[in-house]
């Protein structure tokens, strides 16, 4: 079933045909999610030499643009999604003329000139942080299929750098393609107030935002937030969906759940500080959100976190509950220190776009089919 046909009487296309895994595309924002629909995005409107087939299992979400006429949603059916992505997908993929395919992590070795997207090997770096089945299928297969690419994608040099530790390929075959926040994180205005005041939160509070994974270390955070002095009348602001973990204990953290991305500019914007404690990130797509909405951000030095900062954030190599709280509270006290974070933030996050992004994606396509 193609939700997308040929227009009557349009001509086919001369340009190769690119063929991308689209089903995460318009998803709930994990950061996968937000790769796939800010890449997909920022593809149309750039100029390139290629036609694209978004291959899905499902219709075009809602909240995709309108993408330019050399693009096309196909909608396919299968009954199983490893079988869809083992099988149905790179076979229509060929079926239709794609002279490449990209996807992520695990690629099929039914693909014709196979890209594949490895955004981090978390899942050696730290095989505790996932479940044994989880972590058995990436282990087994995410070797194989960047042997097996024409090219792996990923997102930062560390990322790269672990790559390259883990996974014997040539350093060659491996492009870095650094992402950006999306274009609708900004400073709220007021706004952003109702959007607070709908989700019940009053300020002053600090925020993380994230699926909550042991990889994400919210044990560090709420540890902090426990010892943070009677001083202090910040509370925790916690969203994303719980996964599995550690669960929030004192009354200092507020869980919202998943938000509608729509609402967290303006969580962003109102926070007094942005804490990310995770072990681990192949990027941190939030630290960058929180910069482009002029929040200060006070981050782990977890594998690329460093990178993605620059000196626009404070950058803890410490990993204990005590040391953080101790920064939380100086950081809380220092006005001057706090404006000059949200000055470099918003700098900082500007000098990354989904653009830049698209472009060297395409770079990376134009290498595999030529």
């Amino acid at each position: 079933m193609y939700d997308c046909k040929q227009n009557p009487g349009q001509t086919p296309s001369m340009r190769p045909v690119v063929a991308i895994d689209a089903t995460l595309v318009g998803s709930e924002r994990t950061g996968d999610a937000t790769y796939w629909t800010c890449l997909v995005e920022a593809l149309g409107e750039v100029e390139s030499e290629f036609d694209f087939l978004l291959l899905s299992n499902a219709p075009k979400p809602s909240v995709v643009p309108n993408l330019p006429g050399n693009f096309r949603w196909v909608a396919l059916r299968s009954a199983h999604p490893r079988w869809f992505s083992m099988v149905t997908m790179p076979l229509a993929a060929r079926r239709l003329g794609a002279k490449a395919f990209h996807t992520q992590y695990s690629l099929s070795p039914l693909a014709r000139n196979g890209i594949t997207t490895i955004h981090d090997v978390s899942f050696f770096i730290g095989p505790e942080w996932f479940k044994p089945r989880d972590r058995a299928i990436l282990q087994r297969f995410v070797p194989s299929s960047a042997r097996r690419a024409k090219k792996v994608i990923t997102v930062s040099e560390t990322s790269k750098r672990d790559i390259l530790r883990y996974i014997d390929v040539p350093a060659k075959k491996i492009d870095v393609t650094p992402l950006a926040a999306p274009q609708v994180f900004k400073p709220a205005g007021q706004e952003g107030e109702a959007t607070l005041e709908s989700l019940g939160i009053v300020r002053p509070y600090i925020l993380s935002v994230s699926a909550q994974w042991p990889r994400k270390n919210f044990d560090l955070a709420y540890g902090a937030v426990e010892l943070l002095p009677d001083s202090v009348l910040h509370r925790l602001v916690v969203t994303g969906k719980f996964e599995w973990g550690a669960r929030p204990k004192s009354d200092r953290v507020i869980p919202t759940g998943f938000l509608p991305q729509s609402e967290l500019p303006a969580l962003y914007s109102f926070a007094s500080l942005y804490l990310c404690t995770s072990h681990y990130e192949g990027f941190g797509i939030p630290i960058l959100e929180a910069m482009a909405c002029g929040a200060p951000v006070l981050t782990s030095a977890g594998g690329a976190l460093r990178e993605v900062a620059g000196d626009a954030a404070v950058v803890m190599d410490a990993m204990d509950a005590s040391s953080w709280a101790a920064k939380i509270t100086s950081l809380l006290d220092d006005s001057s220190m706090l404006e000059e974070l949200r000055r470099r933030g918003l700098e900082r996050a500007s000098q990354f776009s989904w653009h830049e992004t698209a472009r060297r994606t395409l770079k990376a396509y134009s290498e595999v089919v030529q």
